[in-house]
């Protein structure tokens, strides 16, 4: 019998009385719908192996099929992959407050609603899990709310979008913007309409999740500072390699001094920083702290498989902790939201090609606090180009040297800044 069959059987033939086994409502049959429901048909004896429970589900929930309120009453475990905020916050919260536990993929509801979710699962004694929701198979969620619960996080930032990793990579191989995203969509990594990807704001939902796990401080999508990747070239790409540096789109979470930062962007990294040879579709997240130093986690970042093994990972969390309020997270602290923070920038300048051009750049920088670590002067003529690499300042530092010298009459359009970040590993 094939996996879809045993996933149809196990759906319609309804949660069974007995000791091992544990009724499931799975809310949504996409792509990782689907997936979990033949994981699930896959590997019930193996997960009733590892816990004495057989996971069987109780019911779907479609569009076009199943009944909520049914497959609540059915089931012990509600597993919610609908997306978006409504009708799946109104799902999640009757799951919750009638003391069903939950999984959930959804960075969108954790990200908006996580307060108000997690209040509902302490009240009722119910577990509320959303690895899925973030990064993949990465471990992150758990490692934080877990692992490392009892150690002050410094810092969070890593590669949590797949798609944009992929286009970037094909970007550095020679490819486009246009053509790179053509290619992440003939192969699945990017949907058809992928502006929540490559604007950064898919990047951003996580990171406040992330943030609000690591710092306690209720962080959502608005208070994150993003950008994405439409307004790279290639170019870019081609000159940073000469100075030693590789392009990601990266998502950062930290403690500072006076409150917490969250924010999203494209930034260079030099060589042997963790995440400078994360390539192609993949994801990674690095977390430092005093006591560790730092630790990165890389895997697959996205598609219904991979997915659904997060998704199948929770569940299994679910059923080991039963009776527990796992994963703990604590109730939330205001920290003040800071946005200016300091940053090595790279900067490329189309300048004409006449003595003295160098001086006065430099001389602008200067004024506004930023000193040059490294220069290329490329082209000649109208192909005449100036590219820096800045020691860190702060942002509105940099954006009011960059202005200045967009006015100066030598520059041809207006320059372009793309973050540095300065550490390396070796």
């Amino acid at each position: 019998m094939s996996a879809e069959a045993r996933a149809l059987d196990a759906e319609q033939d309804l949660a069974k009385p007995g000791a091992s086994t544990l009724p499931v409502g799975l809310l949504g049959h996409g792509t990782v719908g689907a997936a979990v429901a033949r994981m699930l048909a896959d590997r019930g004896e193996a997960i009733a192996g590892l816990t004495g429970r057989r996971p069987e589900l109780a019911g779907v929930l479609t569009r076009s099929r199943g009944s909520f309120e049914e497959i609540l009453r059915r089931s012990e475990i509600v597993i919610e992959l609908i997306g978006g905020i409504e009708p799946a916050r109104g799902y999640v919260l009757a799951a919750l407050r009638a003391g069903r536990h939950v999984v959930t993929a959804n960075k969108q509801l954790i990200c908006e609603h996580g307060e108000e979710l997690f209040a509902a699962a302490r009240e009722n004694g119910a577990q509320l899990r959303f690895e899925a929701a973030v990064a993949g198979v990465v471990p992150v969620v758990r490692v934080l709310t877990e692992s490392l619960a009892g150690i002050e996080i410094r810092r969070i930032h890593g590669i949590v979008n797949g798609t944009t990793n992929f286009i970037l990579s094909a970007m550095e191989a020679g490819a486009d913007y246009e053509h790179a995203l053509t290619q992440a969509q003939e192969k699945g990594f990017a949907e058809a309409d992928p502006e929540a990807d490559v604007s950064g704001a898919d990047a951003a939902a996580k990171m406040a999740i992330l943030a609000r796990l690591a710092f306690g401080t209720p962080v959502r999508l608005a208070d994150v500072r993003y950008e994405g990747i439409e307004h790279l070239i290639s170019d870019d790409l081609q000159y940073a390699r000469e100075l030693g540096l590789g392009l990601k789109l990266i998502g950062t979470a930290e403690r500072l001094a006076g409150g917490v930062s969250v924010r999203v962007h494209p930034a260079f990294l030099y060589g042997h920083h963790p995440l400078a040879s994360i390539g192609g579709p993949f994801n990674a997240v690095t977390v430092e702290a005093d006591s560790i130093t730092e630790i990165t986690m890389s895997g697959p970042g996205a598609g219904g498989p991979q997915t659904a093994s997060a998704v199948l990972g929770d569940l299994l969390s679910v059923i080991s902790a039963a009776g527990s309020p796992g994963p703990p997270v604590a109730a939330p602290v205001a920290l003040p939201l800071l946005e200016d923070t300091d940053s090595a920038f790279y900067l490329h300048m189309e300048v004409a090609d006449e003595p003295g051009v160098l001086v006065a750049v430099a001389g602008v920088l200067d004024r506004w606090g930023a000193s040059v670590k490294s220069v290329l002067q490329r082209g000649l003529g109208e192909n005449a180009r100036l590219v820096m690499v800045t020691h860190p300042l702060s942002e509105s530092r940099l954006r009011s040297a960059v202005g200045e010298i967009g006015e100066l009459p030598f520059v041809r359009s207006p320059p372009r800044a793309i973050r540095v970040i300065e550490e390396e590993f070796e």
